[in-house]
Formats: structure tokens, sequence, C-alpha cells
């Protein structure tokens, strides 16, 4: 499988689109993809990878029966589109029953892949965990592109209207194959699948055929799409005084759960030891927080509390109606910016406005900062949440009314062999990464550092570990110079004596120690893996082991948060367990209750960053794990944080973020609709219901699971 197939695998990073368009198949008409027959043999049928097949009578229908090996890392079966079958323009989605009738549990892929004539190969997937003896249906949503000829009009966001991508999704004219894989299993399992269909009705994208006269504006006044309505939208100035009014009745109606202490834990629950600060225990066999006053406390939390999101206009101003003029109070939100690691605006500078800045002002009026930051608190006890998480504003988190996290980078020298979405990870034996630790969490001192309020701390975030050795290999393939390659060279010398000794371990030809410091390739893996593995360790040690001592140095009651790994391996995973107090993933997943560390390691874990979107209010994307609409978030939101409680390991859920992403995306094209409010400061009543709801029952549910 492809480098880019494993990412998604990780991510979860898949779209649904907005099936409310009248254009296609009529609604409720369906294909099917896969004709089964009494006697026919399975090969005709599908072609099986490290699994074996047989058909499935049944009198729901005629089903495969998949029984897959481990030998491989992606067993299962692939579906071939007969000619007749591979335009599937007019449906919305993929679906399928899938049963495990197997003892395990297992998450099933399934990857649609299309092959336009002239064009590489177009792949758009989706997941589904199964317990054993459970049967569910399988949607795949059939992810359209952007129209090429709109490249130049429409650009730097992630998603488009209706949830097309402007470089990701298919053409679903030249749908070729259905694969159907678990990935990486370590055991064998049993799944049968049956009804493999396209079905829904494809949507409108009616934007697409617009002129520029026609299409722009794309944004009204109030930072929304301008050409589709939906429940919550913002009409007109008028409206904000009314949403404030009946948010007022909603956070009286409910002012908090009434067991809970000025923290958030669990005032009627067990009194533990306190040291006045934030600490972890294990208690009756499961890990917990423990707030200043010695009760219970789970991390029920969310990102980025900040008063908006700011998003490019640069080349993009005419997108906008009614952008502020220079004398107006809401001139205050433009801006400018530089961060764009991906997309359009990666290496520019531009202009930025905030949409939610102004509708904040508009609501609130001159005072829009405080009264807002006022209103944040309010509602996160209200909605049963008691942690303001990573990336939030300091201004309202020093409000000192909500328990929170701070975090700090690293400030660093890169690795400059290695590689990671968000940039190079550090040279962590170059005296700079200290430095540069100690220096930031000094200018904690006087506010986060010492105070009871704050939990503790992240150091970095998403940092690219890649695999068990990527790390070794990377410092050999730096240049010479790299603090870190000096370090492995001495280690090397250290242990062979002679470059002739290495050589004939490595297989290599190295005419000298300084030869190799200017080698930039890596060594067979198999011959060298003793000495990688063992640089990729010390690596990793000394990365969390600077990290915990510049947090403890500056704080030293408080908790070090580790890094909030996004792809790691076992070998970071372990370092982390000897210097962290609490064990930090963002896991964009449906759920985190199949979650296992390393055998033999017993740590807290916090959940760092996850979220559910959807594409029906207006937004363009859902952002990395999609659901069908506000309901269906909603549930999902329930089930991962209830999920999370029954875990023994977790002491918290983060949700990302706060507030919905800019319409239009911020720097490096983000636009998901992966808020608790909208643009427009209102909470999304279905996600909000399930948040309290959960919340309001989460230290009973955690202290009653077994």
């Amino acid at each position: 499988m492809t480098r880019v197939f494993q990412l998604l695998l990780a991510l979860s990073a898949v779209l649904v689109f907005d099936s409310s368009g009248k254009a296609g198949a009529p609604a409720g008409e369906e294909r099917p993809l896969l004709r089964l027959a009494p006697g026919m043999k399975p090969a005709d049928a599908v072609e099986a990878r490290d699994a074996k097949v047989e058909l499935a009578p049944d009198p729901a229908g005629m089903g495969l029966r998949v029984a897959t090996g481990k030998s491989g890392p992606w067993p299962g079966i692939t579906v071939k589109l007969p000619p007749a079958d591979k335009d599937l323009s007019a449906f919305g989605h993929v679906a399928m029953e899938v049963s495990n009738v197997g003892q395990g549990t297992f998450e099933l892929r399934c990857r649609v892949d299309a092959a336009p004539p002239g064009e590489k190969r177009q792949s758009t997937e989706e997941g589904l965990r199964l317990e054993p003896g459970q049967s569910k249906t399988f949607t795949v949503p059939l992810r359209r592109r952007l129209a090429p000829a709109l490249a130049k009009t429409v650009f730097g966001m992630r998603g488009y209207p209706g949830g097309v991508e402007e470089s990701r999704g298919i053409d679903p004219r030249h749908v070729e194959q259905l694969v159907l894989v678990l990935a990486k299993p370590t055991a064998e399992h049993v799944f049968v699948v049956r009804n493999l269909r396209a079905a829904g009705t494809a949507a409108a994208y009616a934007w697409m055929e617009r002129d520029e006269k026609t299409l722009f504006p794309l944004i009204d006044r109030y930072g929304q799409f301008a050409h589709k309505d939906w429940p919550g939208k913002i009409h007109a100035d008028e409206d904000f005084p009314k949403r404030k009014a009946e948010e007022a009745l909603d956070l009286a109606a409910h002012p908090g759960p009434k067991d809970w202490d000025q923290y958030g834990g669990l005032n009627e629950g067990p009194k533990l030891s306190s040291d006045g600060f934030f600490r972890v225990e294990k208690h009756r066999g499961k890990w917990w927080l423990v707030d200043p006053q010695g009760r219970l406390f789970w991390s029920h939390g969310v990102d980025c509390v900040r008063s908006s999101e700011v998003t490019p206009i640069t080349d993009r101003r005419h997108w906008f109606a009614e952008l502020p003029g220079p004398d107006s109070p809401l001139a205050r939100f433009y801006g400018r910016g530089r961060w764009a690691p991906h997309g359009y605006y990666q290496g520019k500078s531009y202009e930025t406005f905030s949409p939610g800045g102004a509708n904040l002002w508009r609501k609130y009026g001159e005072d829009w900062a405080g009264q807002s930051a006022e209103v944040v608190h309010r509602r996160l006890r209200s909605w049963a949440m008691n942690t303001i998480a990573n990336w939030s504003d300091r201004s309202v988190y020093l409000l000192r009314k909500t328990p929170y996290v701070a975090t700090i980078g690293s400030g660093r020298k890169p690795l400059e062999g290695s590689t990671g979405y968000w940039g190079k990870f550090p040279d962590v034996f170059d005296p700079s990464f200290a430095e540069a630790l100690q220096r930031n969490m000094q200018a904690e001192q006087n506010t986060t550092a010492g105070d009871p309020w704050c939990l503790g701390y992240f150091v970095d975030n998403e940092l690219g570990w890649g695999d068990d050795l990527s790390l070794a290999e990377a410092t050999l393939a730096s240049p010479p110079g790299q603090a870190a390659k000096k370090v492995f060279l001495d280690d090397l010398r250290a242990k062979f004596g002679t470059i002739d000794r290495l050589n004939r371990a490595w297989g290599t030809e190295h005419a000298s120690w300084d030869a190799l410091a200017q080698w930039t390739k890596v060594p067979d893996r198999k011959r060298a893996r003793d000495e990688l593995a063992g640089f990729a360790t010390k690596t990793a040690e000394q990365y969390f082991r600077l990290c915990r001592e510049a947090v403890k140095r500056a704080a030293p009651k408080q908790l070090y948060l580790g890094c909030r790994f996004a792809w790691v391996n076992d070998r970071a995973v372990r370092a982390a367990a000897k210097y962290c107090d609490v064990l930090s993933f963002n896991i964009y997943r449906r759920s985190v209750t199949e979650l296992r560390l390393p055998e033999g390691m017993d740590k807290p874990v916090i959940v760092g960053e996850f979220h559910f979107g959807a594409l029906d209010r207006g937004m363009f994307h859902t952002g990395l794990v999609p659901t069908a609409g506000q309901a269906d978030r909603a549930a999902h939101y329930a089930a991962y944080v209830r999920g999370a409680l029954a875990h023994p390991a977790f002491v918290g859920t983060h949700w990302f973020q706060y507030g919905d992403q800019a319409t239009t995306g911020r720097g490096d094209g983000e636009n998901y609709q992966i808020g608790l409010v909208d643009i427009g400061d209102t909470p999304y009543p279905e996600t909000i219901r399930a948040v309290r709801e959960v919340g309001t029952t989460m230290y009973r549910d955690r202290l009653d699971s077994k």
C-alpha cells in the first residue's frame, strides 16, 4: 500500500457529501456492485489477498465470507467493477452490510479507486470498526474532486461547497475497483459482506457552474456561505441579540453539575491526598487526575478556546461581501499572517480578516473580548466541561475560572535528514534545543507556572517520529555538522573501534570515519538494526528527558503531559513513558476503546485532539472524521468520550476545537466544521446536548465501568 493510504488510515481523513441536491439518480435508486449467485466461484467475483473467500448463503441475501490472515499488512479482497458499473456519478456513496463473525474486534477499511483516462489513480476511503458478533451498514462517500478549470477561481481551502476538494477525491465516472482490507492485523479475523451497492443521490454542484459574476461574493457579511441556507444561519444583525437572549435562558437553566467542586472535580466522591496542584493517581484500577483539593478529576475539555479564527483575504477580497472599511469599528479585525505550512499561501505574507471576531463585536459590543471570555467559562460549566485545552487564549484561561493546560514549543534547530507533516524533527543533541526549552518555560513564570488552575504542560505537537528506526536513519542522512550525527558517530566509534569493523558489520565500504560523516544515505536496515535501534532510543529518551527537566525546573508540582503523538511508534512511546506524567495522543478515530499501550506499560493517557464534522450547516469540510449530519455528529461525540471513560488508562479527552474554522480556511486551508459553536458564536444544539449529557454523568460512568 502507498504512504498516502497509510496516512489516511492513521488520520481517518475522509469526507462526506451533502446529499440534498436534486441531480443524479432518483432518490432511493441503487445499483448492485457485487452480483453473487449460488454455485459461482468466489474467485470469479473478487481477488483475495492473504484471505480465504467463500460464498455465504443467507435469507438476508447472498454474501461473501472472508477469513483474513495476518502474514501481510493488508489482507482482504478487491472487487473489480465491470465497464457497465464504473460510472457512479449519479450516486452519493457506496454501501454494504458487514458482519463480524469472528472472535476479535477489527477495523475494516474500504477504498474506492477511480482511474480517469490519462490521469493517475484517484482514491477515497473510510473505516468501520466491528466488535465480535456485530453487524453494521458500511457507507463510503464518493468524495468529489474540484474541476481543474475552477482551481484558479476558488483556492486556498481544503474543502469547497458540497465537500468537493481541490486535489483529493475521485472522478466518480471512472470507478475501477473497491478494496476491502484490514490494516496490519495481529490476529486472524472473519467477516461477511452482503449487498455491496452504489446508493444515495449525488449532491448538486450548481455553484461550480456559476460564472464569476454570480459566484462572487461567495461569502456573506457574516463569514457564511452565501449560496445556501441552513438552521442557525445568521441573516441580519438583529439575530445576534436574539441568540444572546436565548442562550442566556439555557445557561440559567443549566448552571452545571451540582456534584462538582470549583475545579470540576467530583466533590461528592473519594477524598485523596492533595498538594494543591493537579496530579495523577491510579484509583481502583483506573487512572485519574486528582484536582488541587484532592478530588477525582477527569479532563473533559476543548481546544482552541479563543475569540475568533482569521482567514487570508489576499487575492480573495472579492469573495467577501461587505468587508469593513478602514474607518469601521470592525477594521480592528484585519491583520497580517505568514503561517501556512501547506497550500496556496505557503511561503507568502498575506492579509487576514476575522469574520468570527467581527460577529463577536456585533453580538457583545465594544467589550466583546471581555464579555465573550466570561461567556466561555459559563458555557463550559453549563456544558459539563472542566478543561480549557491546548492552543487557547491566555486572556481567557488566566481568568482562572476553569482549569486549563498550557503549551510550549522547543524552538529548535532541525534534524536536517528528518521529515514530518508539520516540519522536521528537532536535533535534541544540539545545545540550542535545551536552551530554547528553558527559555520558553521561564517565560511561564508568574503566569501558568505555579498556578494551581494549570493542569500541566504539553511540549510540541504531532512530531514526525516515523517508524522505530526513522530518527536514527534521519541522523545519518543529515550533514556532517549536525550535532546528532556527531553523537551517533561517537557511539559507533566506541562500539566498533575501527571503520573496517563497522564496514564488515554493515556491508559498507567507507574509507574512514570522516567519509562516514560525509555520507548522507542509510545502511541496510537488517545489518545495522542494532545500532539504528540503539540510537533511535537514545534520541527519543534525550528528547523527553530534556523536556521534563525544563518543565519541572520552572513548575515542579505541575504535570508534564507529553508531545501529543499523532504518528508514532512503540519505541517513542516507551521513551515517553519514562519521563512523562501523562502520555498524550491526538486520536482522530471513531473510537479509542481499542487503544493498547506497548506490552507491560501502565501509564495514564489523555486525548489531545479528536473531532467529528458534517456538511449540513453551510461548511465545506467535515474535518478528519466525517459524519452524516449534526445528530450523527453528536452521537459520535457521546460514543467516543464514553469509550474513553470506560478505558482504565484515559484521564481525559479534549475536543478540537471550540469554534468552527473560518469558512474560507486558515493559512493552510483548513476550513473544518469542527466547532462547538459556529462562526456566528451560536452553539450547535445537537452536539452541546451530547457534550452536556456525557459530562454530567462522566464520573458515575467511570466509577461504575468495569
